[in-house]
């Protein structure tokens, strides 16, 4: 049986990987092997690794070497040997899986296309990171799906969300990072709200900042050396990168006028500082299966999902026009795409798919 091979990531400083081999683990009764064939690079790679402790994400593929640990990524994997009556062989999932060659799970069935995960570890984590979606044969459009639909369902919650919340009551809502693709879809459904009370803020590095304005999303493009000239209007902040140095000054710029600060995400995590001796709210961070399990309770089962699927397949079919794909084959070549990524070297009009099989 061929060995497995990991791309491990050191759980302190993100951008050190390296590759790793180990043996194959025998299946146990229940359980299926899956080979991972392709998945997704995107900066909510990054947020994971990031907050790995914090919100969690180092417990969904552990591993045995201390300081160590495996990047969730979003992609598809079809299964290769099977201990289970859940999945036949042959079989081709969309879904979480590790930066990795493969990876075992114990599935049970879950509604009429998808399984749960139920290994023992996985337990207490929430559920939308644990369910594996059945899917067709390879397609064209499967890059696009896994790039664009777990950063498009982070937006459209974030949108509900904030609906949910009559918009903090605010006159502006300020997108950080909002070159980033999920800073991006939240601009494009916040734009779209007929009647809304609002403008749209986005916030960007100067050499995206015309790309955004031409996206045409935003009432207002700003760089982040422009935050001094915010209007100093009831306002909403969404922090989508966490550069430390950028919300102080717009948590300043702002104080007595801001409603709400959300941190949803830490492209910028080696910049990250707590939020002792901001001025105005305490940031609150943004945690999506949250959001799904109230609307779960709201609206009841399958709804928040169906809307989930049809938003983000009207962003995918938009995102042709401006997102250029860069197939990288193999783990190694892995690494560079991630750690451009971790740095803020990434272009965002470029999506990196990381092909395996």
């Amino acid at each position: 049986m061929p060995a497995v091979t990991r791309v491990l990531t050191d759980q302190k400083t993100i951008t050190r990987q390296k590759l790793d081999q180990s043996a194959a683990a025998t299946l146990d009764d229940g359980q299926v092997r899956l080979a991972i064939e392709s998945f997704a690079l995107t900066a909510n790679n990054v947020t994971y690794a990031a907050t790995g402790f914090d919100i969690g994400y180092w417990k969904f593929f552990p591993v045995e070497e201390d300081g160590q640990g495996l990047v969730p990524v979003w992609g598809f994997a079809r299964v290769v040997e099977s201990r289970s009556e859940a999945l036949e062989v042959g079989a081709r999932l969309y879904g979480f899986y590790p930066m990795a060659s493969e990876l075992v799970i114990t599935p049970v069935a879950h509604g009429r296309s998808a399984v749960r995960d139920t290994a023992p570890h996985r337990d207490g984590l929430p559920e939308v990171y644990n369910l594996y979606s059945r899917v067709g044969p390879a397609a064209s459009s499967d890059p696009y799906q896994a790039l664009m639909q777990p950063l498009i369902a982070t937006s459209y919650l974030l949108f509900d969300w904030l609906s949910d919340n009559e918009w903090f009551g605010a006159q502006q809502i300020i997108i950080g990072s909002a070159s980033s693709k999920t800073g991006l879809g939240l601009c494009a459904f916040l734009s779209e709200q007929v009647g809304r009370p609002y403008q749209v803020v986005g916030l960007t590095g100067d050499k995206n900042a015309e790309f955004v304005r031409e996206l045409g999303f935003c009432d207002q493009v700003l760089t982040y050396g422009d935050v001094g000239q915010l209007d100093r209007v009831e306002s909403v902040y969404v922090d989508m990168a966490g550069n430390a140095t950028v919300k102080q000054a717009l948590h300043a710029r702002l104080d007595g006028v801001l409603k709400h600060s959300s941190a949803v995400g830490l492209s910028h995590w080696d910049q990250f500082a707590k939020s002792e001796g901001l001025a105005g709210p305490k940031p609150q961070f943004f945690f999506a299966p949250a959001q799904i399990a109230k609307r779960k309770a709201d609206w009841g089962k399958g709804v928040i999902e169906g809307k989930i699927t049809e938003v983000t397949a009207q962003i995918v079919a938009d995102a042709a026009r401006w997102l250029t794909l860069e197939t990288h084959d193999g783990l190694e070549a892995a690494l560079q795409p991630f750690t451009d990524l971790a740095e803020g070297r990434a272009d965002p009009k470029t999506g990196h798919i990381v092909r395996l099989s």
